[in-house]
């Protein structure tokens, strides 16, 4: 019988996460501060507690977890390693494919994983409020449930598309005591500019970091802190122990290592907690193809530039080394609402510039398609973030076909899609389409960051 899933002892939970930065062959780049000089640690505490700054900054290979959130962390984890044999054996390949199951944390996703690591670091150093931005509102379900937990209020802003298409993600984050707005909204300047200029906008998420920043340095208590779901270097950091995990998973069942790794970006958060643990190996010579996978309507990393922005619309974050469409970009409003975003981590944004790792775009269609052929074989109802790596795991499963390789797959499944449903009707009823980014559109976009500091120039790859 094929072991279909591949359980961890709650006492083998990995005890330390993995910091990329340490290992990477080209160091990160410094963010930059207002006057374009290196970003110095203390220009961040208006906006995080001290002992998240020191993660940020740190580029020590392993930091240890603490116990504490170890013990909210075995709520569910260690999370299952599934094996997707139904989908193997409809699509007749010899290879075999491996997903991790992030859809089985209280929030229905990876997310947890750093907001319970962030809410629990900014109640030890005295905060009392976190405010956040959201896309598809995976990310301030999973910070409402962690401050709920811990015992810390909750702000999010909620970027208006996903806010009209997604209403039960905003009631999930009231039942653990968030408070959650639409974004752009009238409780920020940069709220207020934004809806005076653009009455309509569908939002960003962009825009809503800019609200959610503006509102936690505006308290003059001190008391309020930001928190960020992905991009920053800390965030990606508590994500890897899902790679680490499955690190452990794959040998109980006699892989030394995967051939090819897959996850679906936005900002990178879940593509690098499976990747960054595997990108270690990779970088001490093995060779595994790893794949982030993005939409064709938010293309940052297959078309946008390495460049230095804003990681939001306002300009209130430092200056980014990263991939990006340019921080005034508005997305199409597809309903991958966690994939519409400007930029990419700094860290996922080097690994490519040092061919590392080997990104792809996807089609809204072609996801939506591949999930459907999930439904019919796994059964289960992914995100529509997650069929982007499901698409990216069938068209990896029927190349080895076409080889006759008996590869090993392994992708993030980053959440269900049970709150998502609204875009699965438009699917059926063939009211979704696809999206191209026009070129002039994304040129137009990166008009703003002509003059800003460029990053060292390097061979790509």
């Amino acid at each position: 019988m094929v072991c279909k899933k591949i359980l961890l002892d709650e006492k083998d939970i990995p005890k330390k996460w993995y910091n990329l930065a340490a290992d990477l062959p080209t160091p990160l780049l410094p963010a930059l501060g207002p006057d374009g000089s290196p970003l110095e640690p203390k220009m961040l505490e208006k906006v995080f507690p001290k002992n998240l700054i020191e993660q940020e900054m740190s580029t020590k290979r392993w930091i240890d977890i603490p116990e504490e959130i170890l013990e909210i962390l075995y709520r569910w984890r260690p999370a299952p390693l599934r094996r997707a044999v139904y989908l193997e054996q409809h699509l007749k390949t010899p290879a075999r494919i491996y997903y991790k199951d992030e859809s089985v944390s209280p929030a229905g996703s990876h997310k947890p994983n750093t907001a319970v690591a962030q809410a629990w670091y900014n109640k030890k150093f005295g905060i009392k409020k976190l405010t956040t931005e959201t896309g598809a509102g995976q990310w301030g379900c999973a910070l409402a449930f962690a401050c709920n937990l811990i015992g810390l209020e909750c702000k999010v802003y909620m970027v208006r598309i996903s806010f009209d298409q997604k209403p039960l993600r905003k009631i999930m984050m009231q039942v653990w005591n968030a408070k959650c707005v639409a974004s752009p909204s009238n409780e920020t300047n940069a709220g207020r500019e934004i809806l005076s200029k653009m009455p309509d906008t569908p939002g960003s998420l962009g825009i809503a970091i800019s609200e959610a920043i503006e509102e936690a340095v505006a308290d003059k208590s001190g008391a309020t802190r930001y928190s960020l779901g992905s991009v920053l270097n800390h965030v990606l950091l508590h994500q890897t122990i899902i790679g680490l995990e499955a690190k452990k998973q794959l040998a109980m069942v006699g892989v030394k290592k995967p051939d090819v790794i897959i996850g679906c970006v936005g900002g990178g958060s879940n593509f690098a907690g499976l990747a960054f643990p595997f990108l270690y190996d990779k970088i001490h010579g093995a060779k595994i193809k790893i794949i982030p996978v993005e939409p064709t309507a938010c293309p940052t990393l297959t078309r946008g530039p390495f460049a230095y922005d804003f990681g939001d619309t306002a300009g209130m974050t430092p200056l980014l080394p990263m991939f990006t469409l340019g921080h005034g970009f508005i997305p199409e409003p597809i309903h991958a609402g966690g994939l519409r975003y400007h930029g990419m981590a700094p860290l996922v944004s080097q690994a490519i510039m040092d061919g590392l790792v080997e990104p792809r775009a996807y089609d809204q269609l072609k996801c939506y398609a591949s999930a459907m052929l999930w439904l019919k074989t796994e059964g289960t109802l992914p995100a529509p973030e997650t069929t982007h790596a499901i698409a990216c795991a069938i068209d990896e499963a029927l190349k080895a076909k076409k080889e006759g390789k008996k590869k090993v797959i392994l992708f993030n499944y980053s959440g269900h899609g049970l709150m998502d449903l609204a875009g699965y009707a438009k699917f059926l009823s063939g009211g979704l389409s696809d999206y191209y980014l026009p070129e002039e559109d994304l040129k137009k976009s990166l008009e703003a960051i002509k003059n800003f500091p460029k990053p060292a120039k390097f061979k790509r790859g």
